[in-house]
């Protein structure tokens, strides 16, 4: 499919609407076509921006007020009214942080089916990973000027866990690095990105968690996010994941 195909996709695959195939199809065009990708990557840039401008606004203090003495009739007494009014305002605040834990958990849900999603559609590509090694030194070089972090890799020797390889990916509407690791006859993903947007809802507690059928681990680490995931049992992730905690803080 050429360019112009692609070019009325774009839109859909920032929002995360195409259906699978297709995003599995516009993720392999834009690893071979630097326009579209250069098109992609500045339209996820405007709507992350104009998300965080809509986040920053706050109205002043000065204009709070004088919003109340405008709409307040100047010869009621107050008094009267303070207790109905911290009534609602208690009710009120009640509502927002329900509402806000409510949106926090429907985020995180929404960002790990994503992850989860990814992480399955890799493994049912005939070309999982990009660049295919069991050496760090390798794979890790592969991913520089692709992602805008350091991937580090942990040694494996004498561990039960070998790396397959690595391959950019788009989560979040930002580059990723997914790295996949062998423990047995499993595979594990363990997506590196930045953290920022809808990724920092997935929280830091760094505890295995067991999901419809997977296990998931996340931790942040120098404003880097990890998240692994795969059907292994949780002492296999927490194993890979301390070693992945090891070698990025050494």
């Amino acid at each position: 499919m050429n360019c112009e195909a692609w070019q009325d996709k774009i839109d859909a695959f920032v929002d995360s609407e195409l259906p699978a195939d297709e995003a599995r199809g516009f993720d392999e065009h834009l690893r071979g076509c630097q326009a579209c990708s250069s098109e992609t990557l500045a339209r996820q840039r405007l709507k992350a921006e104009t998300r965080l401008a809509g986040q920053r606004f706050a109205p002043s203090a000065e204009f709070e007020h004088r919003l109340r003495l405008r709409y307040v009739p100047k010869r009621v007494n107050m008094m009267i009214w303070l207790p109905a009014l911290a009534s609602a305002a208690a009710v009120l605040l009640v509502m927002v942080v329900v509402g806000l834990g409510w949106r926090d958990r429907a985020l995180q849900q929404q960002v790990v089916a994503q992850l989860v999603d990814q992480h399955v559609a890799t493994l049912a590509s005939a070309n999982p990973v990009d660049v295919v090694s069991t050496d760090s030194h390798t794979v890790k070089p592969w991913f520089s000027g692709k992602v805008p972090f350091s991937v580090d890799i942990p040694n494996l020797h004498g561990t039960q866990f070998e790396l397959i390889g690595g391959r950019v990916t788009y989560l979040q509407q930002a580059p990723a690095a997914q790295l996949i690791f062998a423990v047995r006859k499993h595979r594990i993903s363990v997506f590196i990105m930045r953290e920022r947007g809808a990724v920092s809802a997935l929280g830091s507690d760094g505890a295995p968690v067991r999901r419809t059928g997977f296990t998931t681990q996340t931790w942040v680490e120098d404003g880097i996010r990890y998240f692994a995931v795969s059907d292994v049992n949780a002492d296999d992730i927490r194993q890979l994941c301390d070693l992945l905690k090891q070698s990025s803080r050494s």
